[in-house]
């Protein structure tokens, strides 16, 4: 759906996968896309890839994402949202929106004003707040499943991890990593980013860029800024023996997958493990408890070391075996939609 508000200046894309579990969550992505095709292009693609993860996270939900066009420092505003929020609330519930690139908890807070299917709201509105807590936290547990499957031992310790982006999910991805003892290489476009996470840990390493980040000697390398993070050329002068990170969409284009495995990378599928996020938001909407969700998200371990084995057994990529394993419980679940139930 294309939500457009002349006087807000509001220019949105509002796009659902699928609804075979349930109603579609995603979150709303706030970015200056350089035209309204590359928008679009994102907007199908992040869709799909929230219905896959909802599916792969075992959530009765389907998959959404929306995007509004534009720079949120300069653009966002209290009109734009709640007109955003109408176009929303047109919807009836088949979309849940959320917070992602751009937009935050007091933006959903906003939204909410005018509609009803928001999630991802500040804690003094009974919300989770920040989702990328329980993000990085995921990320983590696909880590150590990941590092479990390559060299039989969950523990990062000694690890050398480059983590590509520090913003919202990658700095809390560097205290978890810092905290068990991996070596850790950072790098974002915003050098106060970095400047903030180096500042926090004083032993993590910045690099300029992250041309620089893919050639250092690294065990693990963590993409979590915005997608298409794994191009030929970066596959190419990769040293890790495991891509695992919160981005979304990292495949750059269809094909990676099989240089990765020529290249002996194990590649922990992006929407097995950036899962946290959306299981957090998810339990918002039946009375958030953080205990309870973590305990969910803790799971990500085991469905991202069933996905690896089940790749191994197959011998197929383990983007391959996520997505089989994916589109399994969409068919045989959302089939169970079709039986008529009394209103």
């Amino acid at each position: 759906m294309f939500c457009h508000d002349e006087e807000s200046g509001l220019k949105a894309i509002i796009a659902i996968y699928s609804t075979a579990l349930g109603p579609s969550l995603g979150g709303t992505r706030f970015y200056p896309y350089a035209t309204e095709t590359d928008a679009l292009r994102d907007v199908l693609n992040l869709s799909q890839g929230m219905a896959y993860k909802a599916a792969l996270a075992g959530l009765d939900l389907g998959g959404g994402k929306a995007v509004i066009i534009g720079d949120p420092a300069t653009m966002k505003t209290e009109a734009l949202l709640r007109a955003y929020g109408r176009f929303v609330q047109s919807l009836g519930g088949r979309y849940y929106t959320a917070c992602d690139v751009g937009t935050f908890s007091p933006d959903m807070d906003i939204i909410a004003r005018e509609c009803d299917f928001v999630t991802g709201r500040t804690i003094e509105h009974g919300g989770a707040g920040d989702s990328s807590v329980l993000t990085a936290f995921g990320v983590y547990q696909g880590m150590r499943a990941a590092a479990q499957h390559v060299w039989a031992d969950t523990s990062l310790a000694g690890r050398t991890v480059g983590v590509a982006g520090v913003g919202k999910v990658g700095k809390h991805l560097v205290s978890l990593l810092v905290e068990e003892g991996a070596n850790v290489v950072v790098t974002d476009v915003s050098e106060v980013a970095v400047g903030e996470v180096v500042e926090a840990h004083p032993q993590v390493r910045a690099v300029p860029d992250t041309a620089r980040l893919v050639s250092e000697p690294l065990d693990i390398y963590a993409p979590c800024a915005l997608g298409g993070a794994l191009s030929d050329d970066v596959v190419g002068v990769l040293s890790a023996s495991i891509v695992c990170g919160a981005a979304n969409n990292q495949l750059d284009h269809e094909g990676i997958e099989k240089l990765l495995a020529e290249r002996g990378i194990t590649y922990a599928p992006d929407y097995c493990v950036n899962s946290g996020g959306l299981i957090q938001v998810a339990d918002e909407l039946t009375g958030f408890d953080f205990d309870r969700a973590k305990l969910r998200a803790a799971k990500i371990f085991d469905t991202t070391l069933g996905v690896l084995e089940r790749a191994a057994a197959e011998g197929v990529p383990p983007s391959i075996a996520a997505d089989r394993e994916a589109e399994r419980r969409m068919r045989e679940v959302g089939r169970l939609r079709s039986m008529w139930l009394p209103s």
